[in-house]
């Protein structure tokens, strides 16, 4: 049962709500037409988390109508990705949003208190992967989850990864972000017990096909329990590591 519903049934059995307060919020319309944006409004009911707004390719003007919908139907947190930062000082000055300039990532609202089963571990091969692996960190944030970052542990310095053992054995989800041959998540997912999300990267010479190297790799994987998002999917990963991190608190 979403955790939504189920504080709005709590609220009603301790008196804190009527019935009709509570079949309000039940019956509204499942989306608000706002002409140039249908808004999921019960996306959060379905699947507990809003709807994710892409940033690139809708205005500034556009993007503010939407943030106005979602907050007006009462969404507690919403995430804009892949803006740049004028647009992001436009929306800043009209909603509570702070950004990110590495991941790009904008979040209205404020970040709840973590409640997964456990630390998601994000993990990059490279200084230059950083902007795809806070991506995912910040989403993963948003979602309420603990999240530690380990950055520039690739594997041409293999005596940093012993280093790290420790949080690699005790991390329920590991997100490995790496461009180049991506040989990143093949190793570490050989240490770990829990799922490892594979991220390739556009990082890299030539030869690295703007990822497609690093992705065919992956996807290519000798180690069990490797899965793989597309290039350079920080937002994906983070997403679907919450979902599994989170598996814990479904009935």
């Amino acid at each position: 049962m979403n955790s939504d519903i189920r504080k709005l049934l709590v609220a009603l059995s301790q008196g804190n709500a009527t019935v009709d307060e509570v079949l309000l919020q039940l019956k509204s319309a499942p989306f608000d037409d706002i002409d140039f944006a249908k808004i999921d409004t019960h996306r959060a009911i379905r699947q507990g988390v809003p709807e994710v707004v892409y940033g690139p390719g809708k205005t500034k003007e556009q993007l503010d109508g939407i943030l106005s919908a979602m907050e007006k139907a009462g969404q507690r947190i919403v995430l804009v990705t892949r803006i740049e930062s004028e647009i992001a000082a436009y929306l800043t000055a009209r909603h509570p949003m702070r950004y990110d300039p590495d991941s790009r990532l904008g979040v209205v609202g404020e970040f709840p208190e973590p409640d997964g089963l456990g630390t998601v571990l994000v993990v990059t091969a490279g200084t230059s992967d950083i902007p795809v692996a806070e991506e995912a960190a910040v989403t993963l944030q948003a979602l309420g989850n603990r999240v530690t970052r380990i950055y520039d542990l690739g594997v041409s310095t293999p005596q940093a990864l012993m280093h790290y053992l420790p949080d690699i054995l005790t991390a329920s989800v590991i997100i490995a972000i790496a461009g180049m041959e991506g040989a990143l998540a093949c190793i570490l997912a050989g240490y770990a017990d829990c799922p490892v999300i594979a991220v390739p990267t556009s990082v890299g010479y030539g030869a690295s096909f703007g990822g497609l190297a690093a992705l065919l790799s992956m996807l290519t994987s000798c180690s069990n329990g490797v899965s793989v998002v597309n290039i350079d999917n920080g937002f994906g990963a983070g997403y679907q590591a919450s979902m599994i991190n989170h598996m814990c608190l479904k009935d």
